[in-house]
């Protein structure tokens, strides 16, 4: 089962670390994964998008698939 320190996460976290969003995508979360990756090339224009992608980095890292949906 995929769970938090999963090789899976670690995969989606280095995904996310190259481009914003990536690593969502890669967990299924589509929606997530576009916000993000949105804000992120938002915010860059005024020097603030490496929040939102240390917020992607560290949510792909930390993702816990809901039981109920296995």
């Amino acid at each position: 089962m995929a769970g938090q320190g999963s090789s899976g996460n670690v995969i989606a976290a280095l995904a996310s670390f190259f481009i914003p969003g990536l690593g969502q995508l890669l967990q299924g979360r589509p929606l997530k994964g576009a916000i993000m990756f949105v804000l992120a090339g938002a915010l860059w224009f005024i020097w603030m998008g490496w929040i939102i992608h240390l917020w992607s980095i560290l949510d792909a890292a930390l993702f816990k698939p809901d039981a109920s949906a296995s």
